[in-house]
This record gives structure tokens, sequence and C-alpha cells, in this order.
């Protein structure tokens, strides 16, 4: 039962995880008078592709290729189609993604701290924040399923 509720929550993450790359993130602005651009993962990258694409593709591989990698080998993994020695290398790959919200949050917080705009989180960033907490959560319970030997 429990093995069958993590597949599905895992599988959720498929869709779920696409839509927080399109969400917003954040509402920015220079002045409060003017209204405030919404930034998403989608955005953002294609934003930095202009000015600096080697960082884009790092933002890139943290916000979109590590998490969903992820998600895929643990349905895997779930679904009996890959071994469970596979968690070690996803465990790393989730790394990467929390990783990402972290350089976020500090995006906002030394944004705010300059005072020249505003910066607003949005509700992508609490949905993008799940995502990856809720894969995080999914990865140490599979993970302990395999070591009391309830999954292959």
């Amino acid at each position: 039962m429990l093995r069958l509720a993590l597949t599905i929550l895992n599988l959720s993450l498929l869709v779920l995880f696409p839509l927080a790359w399109v969400a917003p993130l954040m509402r920015t602005g220079l002045l409060p008078l003017f209204g405030l651009s919404e930034i998403s993962v989608l955005s953002g990258i294609r934003a930095l592709w202009q000015d600096d694409a080697l960082l884009a593709l790092v933002v890139a591989l943290f916000a979109i290729v590590a998490p969903i990698l992820k998600t895929a080998g643990l349905a895997l993994v779930h679904l009996g189609r890959a071994d469970s020695r596979l968690l070690g290398p996803l465990t790393a790959l989730g790394k990467l993604a929390i990783a990402d919200v972290f350089l976020i949050a500090i995006y906002i917080t030394l944004a705010r701290g300059v005072g020249v705009g505003r910066v607003e989180p949005a509700w992508g960033l609490w949905l993008f924040t799940g995502c990856v907490l809720t894969s995080f959560a999914n990865s140490l319970a599979t993970s302990a399923l395999v070591k009391r030997g309830a999954l292959g």
C-alpha cells in the first residue's frame, strides 16, 4: 500500500514539476508605482541565455534536468524496472534541485536588502519548493522501504 502511494505521489511530480517551471517564482519591479514583472524558471533561463549561456545551462540542470531525472528514476525503482542501487545517484540529483531552491531564496533576500526595487515571492516558488521537498521525502521513504526489504 505504501509502495503504491509513493509511486502515485512520485508520478504526480511528472505533472507538477513542469507546472512549477512556468509558474511565477517571484514578481520584481524597480519602483512601487510601476507594475511588477513575473519571473518563472523558464523565463529566468531564457533571460540568462541572452547574457550567460553557461549559467543558463547550469540553472537548467539544477531546476529542470536533475528533478525530472530523479523523478523518472525513482518511478522506475517503484515500478520494479530498476534496481534499488539506483537510489544513491538519485539522491545526488535531488541535492542539485534543493540547491536551486536555496539559490532562489538567496536572490530574493539579496534583492530585498539592496532596496532599489521590489521583489515578492509568488505562488510558483511555493509550488517548486513543495515539489522538491515532496521528491526528497519520497526518496527517504523509498530508501526506508528498501532497507526493510519491502521494495526490490
